[in-house]
């Protein structure tokens, strides 16, 4: 192992022992249950291995960019959520070099708009950009966006469900779910209902559509609270994306199923960019004990993140291999929740009944 890794084990250990063991020593004082303090300290430790763990594969199977050896997107359209900073912008500018005409859907117009002048000023020519405000917190937003995208384009070849929330104190959307649940996977659930017919629709015998799902390894330790998806009885954060990460996983494998069944040339994936340094990591308790130092050494760049995204875009490889989980552009096992058909049936029909939908991709 790298010594930088190994130090960075050693510290995220002790950091996390002390800092659970405070919490814990808070809690008692609020009055939580010590099942709860002992499963935070539990659930930290092994969340922490785990991203180490990730970061290892990150090191040793880190991909080339191989981006330009894609295939070029001339006369496509791929829509992107979270478009407009981090790894959202990388992947918009990957998309333009392929020459895609790129829907941004951000909560920042403004945003969207000066990254497409920039890039334009770095002088990639190829490519267009169309930027309408999005925000996946609010289920009226995410109405709205589809409908506008709905009357302005027939077909959406790619759909990119990129934006996300990761950690923070316990937050609800204006709707009433906890807001990683809401952003990370209830909101593109919708968004993907709403757009599926212009999806279904750019499907080709030989170049199927694509939905591609931006996870994480963190779905791996995931798991899915029918009884409390909101998390309200017993907050832990880490925990709670873990499950809107599980969820993005269960959903890509079972409409994958759904699309294969009805003969639709769509194909569902779900991609891990990676551990990437973004401004995700700006609440979690290392970061904030450390700096940026480690991360900007260890971790990798928006620009290194986006590549397994593209690539799970446009790769020709992926076109016979729908419903995988893509990591470091390569195939990579799920976690074995993720492959249960009765709980990605479960959370499905769930969600629906959550959204008020009575049958998914028909409004």
């Amino acid at each position: 192992m790298h010594p930088y890794l190994s130090l960075l084990f050693m510290v995220i250990i002790v950091l996390t022992i002390i800092l659970m063991l405070l919490l814990g020593f808070v809690s008692l004082l609020t009055g939580k249950p010590i099942s709860h303090i002992l499963n935070q300290v539990k659930f930290e430790i092994i969340y922490n291995v785990l991203g180490l763990s990730a970061l290892l594969d990150d090191w040793v199977l880190r991909e080339k960019d191989i981006t330009s050896d894609l295939p070029m997107g001339s006369g496509r359209t791929a829509l992107i959520t979270g478009g407009a900073r981090g790894i959202g912008a990388e992947v918009v500018k990957k998309l333009l070099q392929r020459d895609l005409h790129v829907i941004i859907g951000c909560r920042n117009v403004e945003a969207g708009k000066n990254l497409f002048k920039r890039l334009r000023d770095e002088g990639i020519t190829t490519g267009s950009v169309d930027v309408h405000r999005l925000d996946l917190d609010s289920l009226a937003s995410i109405r709205e966006f589809a409908k506008v995208i709905k009357d302005k384009y027939k077909k959406i070849h790619t759909l990119i469900n990129n934006a996300g929330k990761m950690f923070g104190p316990y937050v609800e959307s204006v709707d009433g779910f906890e807001s990683q649940f809401a952003t990370n996977y209830l909101g593109h659930f919708l968004l993907t209902h709403l757009l599926l017919p212009e999806i279904i629709a750019a499907g080709e015998p030989r170049r199927y559509a694509r939905i591609v799902n931006v996870t994480s390894c963190a779905h791996v330790v995931g798991d899915i609270k029918f009884h409390d998806i909101n998390h309200r009885e017993h907050y832990i954060s880490s925990e709670a994306y873990a499950q809107s990460k599980l969820a993005q996983v269960l959903f890509s494998n079972h409409l994958n199923s759904l699309m294969k069944d009805e003969n639709k040339r769509v194909g569902v994936y779900s991609v891990h960019p990676g551990i990437v340094n973004t401004d995700l990591f700006k609440e979690w308790y290392i970061k904030k004990a450390f700096g940026s130092y480690f991360f900007n050494f260890l971790f990798k760049t928006p620009a290194q993140g986006a590549i397994s995204i593209i690539y799970t875009c446009l790769g020709i490889k992926l076109e016979i291999a729908t419903g995988t989980y893509i990591s470091n552009c390569q195939i990579t096992p799920m976690a074995l929740l993720a492959y249960s058909t009765n709980l990605q049936k479960k959370l499905f029909e769930f969600t629906n009944n959550l959204l008020g939908i009575k049958e998914f991709g028909k409004e």
